[in-house]
């Protein structure tokens, strides 16, 4: 039996899938595989570093992990210009809450910077960075011309200089000093002259002086001089260098293997599941597992840049070098830190170091870097 055509049907038009098919397409899913690969490693060596400790930080991590990656799947929801538009206020309550938890926060290591809710610990630092390079992102992508001028620097500067007061007020100098590499990128992406840029590095040097004569506590400075002179204090200030180094230069080649690691397992090494993973990693996995990690981050930058390169407005480049700078910078200065090439300072490492809050902002910020890419279709 012949069926007979139906003209209402026939000349209602065939959805076309390409568009979405694409748009699906342009998720960056190698940045999403190296976001995966890091944080198994994590997991497993938070728990290598802890499970001698009375407390196996694994289960904790693990559920941090797990709230990063549903905070990751919201924030890549929400259009970044939507998120731009919230900028302002989220500013202003990151600034209310790093003043008050100078008041009524607790200390830990030496720093009183998180709020106790619970079992569970909030550092508004980790946040204060991610909404910070949310209103940079608005304000210098707001701006029209080639290249910036003093007094739209200055504004600029301003805005990174409130929370980083802040913060080293705590104090927290290694949290305050992250956002230097966040506004120098942002800078340079929105356009800075050379002569600027020179006398801002002058300025910075002033300003470095000042810290160290009158901002800087004495178990700070201390740190620098140990930095300068580990031998001098083995047992005491210059202790932390000399175990990491001692960490990364016993796994040689390949490593002692998984949990055979003597410097964490017999709890040697200090800060091992925080601060000093990278050595944990080198003195279990040796040259190779380092060269792993290393090459993942640098994969990850890889894609980072690719979103930035190809991002479909002013805003968006903005958003991912800011997001980016202080991600490269925290590896750097972290990997630099455990072999004892730069002075130590609580600078984690990302997606491998212990820290909630921490981990949290990472894989938010991964969430707007993919939000960047994706939307150079969506919002065509």
């Amino acid at each position: 039996m012949r069926l007979s055509s139906n003209p209402i049907s026939a000349s209602l038009p065939i959805p076309d899938s390409r568009p979405r098919l694409a748009a699906l397409a342009s998720i960056r899913w190698g940045l999403l595989a190296v976001v995966v690969a890091l944080s198994a490693i994590g997991l497993a060596t938070v728990h290598s570093a802890s499970a001698e400790s009375p407390i196996d930080y694994l289960y904790r991590q693990a559920i941090w992990v797990a709230v990063g990656w549903a905070a990751m799947v919201v924030v890549f929801g929400f259009s970044y210009h939507t998120l731009l538009s919230w900028s302002l206020p989220l500013y202003l309550a990151s600034l209310a809450a790093l003043a008050l938890v100078l008041v009524l926060g607790y200390e830990a290591g030496g720093s009183q910077g998180w709020f106790r809710i619970g079992s569970v610990g909030v550092q508004p630092s980790e946040f204060a960075k991610l909404v910070t390079a949310l209103y940079l992102t608005r304000y210098l992508g707001g701006l029209s011309q080639r290249e910036l001028q003093p007094r739209q620097i200055a504004t600029a500067l301003a805005i990174a200089a409130v929370p980083m007061v802040l913060i080293a007020l705590e104090p927290d100098l290694g949290g305050a000093a992250m956002f230097v590499p966040m506004l120098a990128g942002m800078l340079l992406v929105a356009g800075v002259r050379l002569r600027l840029l020179v006398t801002a590095l002058v300025a910075a040097l002033a300003l470095g002086a000042l810290i160290w004569s009158f901002g800087m506590q004495p178990y700070q400075r201390q740190r620098v001089a140990t930095f300068l002179q580990p031998a001098e204090d083995p047992l005491g200030a210059g202790y932390q260098v000399r175990q990491s180094k001692i960490a990364v230069g016993s796994g040689e080649l390949t490593g002692k293997g998984y949990l055979q690691g003597t410097q964490s397992q017999l709890r040697f090494l200090p800060a091992r599941h925080t601060d000093f993973i990278f050595a944990v990693l080198a003195e279990e996995w040796g040259f190779v597992g380092v060269v792993v990690v290393l090459g993942l981050y640098g994969i990850y930058l890889v894609n980072a840049g690719a979103i930035a390169a190809r991002a479909r407005d002013r805003q968006g480049i903005l958003l991912v070098v800011g997001l980016t700078s202080v991600f490269a910078f925290h590896v750097l200065y972290n990997s630099a830190m455990v072999i004892g090439l730069v002075p130590i300072t609580g600078i984690p490492l990302p997606f491998l170091s212990y820290g909630g809050s921490f981990t949290l902002v990472n894989y938010l910020a991964v969430g707007l870097l993919l939000g960047v890419d994706f939307r150079r279709y969506v919002n065509r």
